[in-house]
C-alpha cells in the first residue's frame, strides 16, 4: 500500500519484458549458426526449433505459469479511519467528501481506494497470506478474489519481523498457492510478478510482469527510528531477499513472485533502494524454511517466535579478511543470555552457525535469528586460535512493532508470561532494575479482577522464580505451578526496599 510501502515506487526493470524479449528473438537464430568460424547449422536437418518457435514456446511457458498462479493472487485494500465502512454491509461513509467514496462502494468498479496491496491465497477456506505493511492495524479491509468476488477482511495474526501477516474472509471454495522451494534457486532464473499495481487490477484480476532472479540474499537497507538512527528490526535487514527485475509497482507488495511452473518462490516486497538512488529494486521474500514456519504459525493465529543469542558481533577486520578468516567477532555479551550460559567470551569469533559458514555480523544475526525460540544450536568458536564446537539453547528475540494473535498462549491465574529476553529494554518495564533478564520470566499480560492482578503483578514485572525454583523460560513457569491449587508464591526478579519482592498469588475463585 502506498503509504506503508516505501519501496514500491516502480523501477527501471533492467533486461525487462520487452528487452528479454528482444534478445531471446535474437538469441535463438544465432545459437543455431553455431559459433563464429564454424560451419552454420543446415535448417533443413536439424530438428532444433527456430528463433520464433523458441520465443512462442517461452510465451506458453510464461502464459501457463500465469494462469496456474493467478487464480490464488487477490487484490487487497483498506479505508482507514472515520471513512471505514461497516465490513458486514460494504457501505462507504458518505461524510468524507471525496468524490470516489462519494459515489463508490467497496466493490464497484469505479471505487478507487487510497491504500491498497496485494495477497496470496494459502488456505481454501479463507486464509490470505500479505505483507505486514500493506495493512492498517485499525483500518477495514477488503479481498476482491479472482471469481470477482468482494469480502470483508479481518487480520488473524501479524508479525512485524518477517514482515508478513494473514486475512481471513468468509470463504471456502478458494485456490490456494502452490509453494515451492526458494532454496534451490540461481540467478538468471525467469520469474513472474502477480500483483495488483496503482490497484488497476482491484477487480481480482492480477497484473503480470516478468524478468529473472537478479540477485539472491539481499539486504533491505534499514529503517530510522525518531531520532533518524537506523533500525534493522526485520529479518531481511540482515540479508534473506530475492531480488527480481521484473516490474514491481505501487500495489504489488504481498503479491506471488512465481517460477515457469506457476509455484510460488516469493513474496513479493517492494523496499527503498540505496539513498541517493531515483528508483526501487524489485524483491521478494523468500519461500523457505523460515517462511513456512511463519506462515504456519500465522495461519494457526498465533505469534511467531524468533531465537536470542545475548551477543553484539562485529565484522572482523580487512586485513583477517584478505588472509582468509571468515566469521563476526563477539563484542559485548548479555548478562544470563544463552550467549552467557554456554561461556561465549568478549573477542571469540563464531565461523558457523549448525555448520554454515558465517561471513559478517549481519549473517550471524539472520541465522540464530531465523531460528525458533529454544532451538539448539552448534555455534563453530574460534579463540585463541584454537576452534571449538559452543551448544547453545537459544532464548526469545524482542521483536518491535505490534504484533496480532488471535490464538494466544496458556495463561495461569489471570496472567501470561513470557521469556524475560522478549521485550525491548526501552518499551516501558516496571521493574527496571533487573540486572538479567535472560534469568527470568516476564509477565506480558494481566486480565482486569483476576487472582494476578489481586497480587499486584503488572505488565513488564519479572519473575525469578515459583516458590523455591527459579523459572527462565515460559516452559519451566509452567512445569513450576502444575498441579499447585493453594496459594502459590512468586519472588520477583527485583528487591522492594532492599527486601525480597514476594507475591502471593490465591487460586481462582470457585
Amino acid at each position: 500500500m502506498r503509504k506503508h510501502c516505501v519501496a514500491c515506487f516502480p523501477g527501471i526493470a533492467i533486461g525487462g519484458a520487452m528487452s528479454l524479449a528482444a534478445i531471446l528473438l535474437a538469441a535463438a537464430p544465432l545459437a543455431a549458426q553455431g559459433p563464429p568460424g564454424k560451419p552454420s547449422i543446415d535448417r533443413a536437418t536439424t530438428t532444433e526449433p527456430s528463433g520464433a518457435r523458441a520465443a512462442l514456446a517461452l510465451q506458453d511457458l510464461l502464459v501457463d505459469a500465469i494462469a496456474r498462479g493467478e487464480k490464488s493472487v487477490v487484490a487487497i485494500y483498506r479505508v482507514d479511519g472515520d471513512e471505514a465502512p461497516r465490513a458486514d454491509s460494504l457501505e462507504i461513509s458518505r461524510s468524507s467528501g471525496r468524490l470516489a467514496r462519494a459515489t463508490a462502494s467497496p466493490g464497484d468498479s469505479d471505487f478507487i481506494p487510497d491504500e491498497y496491496g496485494t495477497g496470496v491465497v494459502i488456505d481454501r477456506h479463507g486464509l490470505i497470506l500479505t505483507c505486514y505493511h500493506v495493512l492498517g492495524l485499525k483500518s477495514q479491509h477488503y479481498v476482491t478474489t479472482y471469481e470477482r468476488k468482494v469480502y470483508p477482511a479481518r487480520i488473524k495474526a501479524a508479525d512485524p519481523r518477517s514482515d508478513l501477516a494473514v486475512l481471513e474472509i468468509k470463504a471456502d471454495d478458494l485456490v490456494p498457492i502452490k509453494l515451492g522451494n526458494a532454496d534451490t534457486l540461481k540467478k538468471g532464473q525467469i520469474v513472474v510478478a502477480l500483483g495488483n499495481p496503482f490497484a488497476i487490477a482491484r477487480d481480482g484480476q492480477a497484473s503480470a510482469s516478468w524478468g529473472i532472479i537478479a540477485n539472491l540474499a539481499r539486504k533491505a537497507g534499514p529503517a530510522f527510528d525518531s531520532g533518524n538512527r537506523p533500525l534493522k528490526d526485520k529479518l531481511y535487514h540482515f540479508g534473506t531477499l530475492i531480488q527480481t527485475d521484473a516490474k514491481l509497482n505501487f500495489g504489488t507488495s504481498g503479491g506471488a513472485l512465481v517460477n515457469l511452473k506457476g509455484e510460488m518462490i516469493g513474496l513479493t516486497t517492494a523496499l527503498a533502494a540505496t539513498a541517493g538512488y531515483e528508483q526501487a529494486a524489485g524483491y521478494a521474500i523468500p519461500v523457505d524454511a523460515t517462511f513456512r514456519r511463519a506462515v504456519d504459525t500465522l495461519k494457526d493465529g498465533r505469534e511467531v517466535e524468533y531465537g536470542y543469542l545475548g551477543v553484539k558481533p562485529v565484522n572482523l577486520n580487512p586485513a583477517e579478511i584478505l588472509g582468509g578468516a571468515h566469521g563476526a567477532r563477539i563484542m559485548q555479551v548479555e548478562p544470563g543470555s544463552p550467549a552467557e550460559e554456554s561461556n561465549l567470551k568478549l573477542g571469540d569469533v563464531v565461523t558457523q552457525v549448525n555448520g554454515r559458514a558465517i561471513f559478517d555480523a549481519d549473517e550471524l544475526y539472520r541465522d540464530v535469528g531465523s531460528l525458533p525460540a529454544e532451538s539448539h544450536v552448534e555455534l563453530m568458536v574460534l579463540r585463541d586460535e584454537q576452534t571449538t564446537k559452543i551448544p547453545v539453547v537459544l532464548a526469545k528475540y524482542p521483536v518491535r512493532g505490534v504484533k496480532v494473535v488471535t490464538k494466544p498462549g496458556p495463561s495461569w491465574r489471570g496472567m501470561r508470561i513470557d521469556f524475560g529476553t522478549a521485550l525491548p529494554r526501552d518499551l516501558g518495564r516496571i521493574d527496571l532494575g533487573i540486572p538479567d533478564p535472560g534469568s527470568a520470566v516476564v509477565v506480558v499480560e494481566v486480565e482486569k479482577g483476576s487472582p494476578a492482578a489481586a497480587a499486584g503483578l503488572q505488565y513488564g514485572m519479572f519473575i525469578g522464580a515459583v516458590g523455591t525454583t527459579s523459572v527462565r523460560t515460559p516452559r519451566e513457569f509452567f512445569r513450576a505451578v502444575a498441579g499447585k491449587t493453594g496459594d502459590v508464591s512468586l519472588r520477583m526478579a527485583t528487591t522492594a526496599l532492599g527486601q525480597p519482592d514476594i507475591r502471593t498469588v490465591k487460586p481462582p475463585a470457585q
